[in-house]
């Protein structure tokens, strides 16, 4: 029997969202419904599989943890690319491993709307305190006439900058190499780093994480924000210095955050976030959504009948992707 361990299938749908049975008699599947973050449980947990199965980037999966692994053959990954994954260790194994791809999904910009829309009405405080028998708590602010920054104009930051112009904001954009007539082409206009920060009543960030974007976000960019100030992150969390955050909301030095990410994943029960009134919290929903789950696990299935004819398709290859 081939053993294939399908990990963090957090809301146990993994099973019901493709047709895992064309992968034959043969196969053992395990579904993982919950995280395992310490690396000799994780260990114990997987050394029988020759197959794993990651989502996207739930789970960090480190030289340290390859190394006792010594059944495993094949390695597939939901999305276009993983920054926790060790490939070096896996290639130095021979252990291919493939990617799903993901194709432009509005989800991560929908949510971004949507944790925007909650800061700038206070939803979630108005929900707790009716909840608690509670009436109007709360003074909200609206969206027409203000500005929107967004940070990384990409595919995701042009769904988004278009959401801007249909609620009536001024849009404006920065990021590295971003162009003024690309800016154009995005519904927004350029404007320096420091501007985006003063300038902004909404900044949202769709940046990719690297060594240039790490930390990109600190207190001397707080420092330059309106106290009005919405700041959403639907990208990663360690674009935004997770302690001057924390600092900037505990001072009202901003408004509020909207965050679907952090710097560890799942937050920590006690992190200082989760007691925040300000901070809207979301734990990583961006990409999830039905449509982006069936689409994932068809090409996984997929993936691994390729991989077991002996043709493994959708080879990743980390020196493709620049950051």
């Amino acid at each position: 029997m081939l053993g294939i361990a399908i990990l963090d299938d957090y809301q146990h749908v993994a099973l019901d969202m493709a047709d895992w049975s064309k992968l034959g008699s043969d196969v053992e599947l395990a579904f993982f419904d919950t995280h395992i973050a310490d690396l000799d449980e994780a260990a114990e947990a997987l050394a029988d599989f020759e197959v794993l199965v990651f989502m996207r980037e739930r789970m960090n999966f480190p030289r340290a943890l390859i190394e006792r692994l010594p059944k495993l053959r094949y390695v597939v990954f939901t999305g276009s690319h993983s920054t926790v994954i060790d490939f070096a260790a896996l290639a130095e194994r021979g252990i291919p491993a493939s990617r799903t791809g993901a194709r432009a999904s509005p989800g991560a910009a929908e949510l971004t709307w949507a944790l925007l829309l909650a800061c700038a009405r206070y939803i979630p405080r108005e929900d707790a305190a009716m909840r608690a028998g509670g009436w109007q708590t709360s003074i909200g602010t609206t969206l027409r006439g203000k500005t929107l920054g967004v940070l990384g104009l990409g595919t995701l930051g042009r769904l988004v900058a278009g959401y801007g112009k249909a609620f009536g904001m001024e849009v404006i954009a920065w990021s590295q190499n971003l162009t003024a007539e690309k800016a154009r082409d995005g519904g927004a206009t350029l404007v320096t780093r420091d501007e985006i920060f003063r300038r902004s009543d909404a900044l949202t960030i769709h940046l990719k994480l690297g060594p240039r974007t790490r930390g990109l976000i600190g207190a001397a960019e707080f420092a330059l924000m309106k106290p009005s100030a919405i700041l959403i992150n639907t990208s990663r969390g360690p674009i935004v210095d997770e302690a001057a955050l924390v600092a900037a909301l505990r001072e009202s030095r901003i408004r509020s955050a909207g965050l679907d990410v952090f710097d560890i994943e799942p937050l920590p029960t006690a992190h200082p976030l989760r007691r925040l009134d300000n901070a809207v919290l979301a734990p990583h929903l961006g990409y999830v959504t039905e449509d982006s789950y069936r689409e994932f696990y068809k090409v996984v299935v997929e993936a691994i009948l390729a991989w077991r004819a002996g043709a493994p398709i959708n080879l990743y290859d980390p020196g493709m992707r620049s950051e």
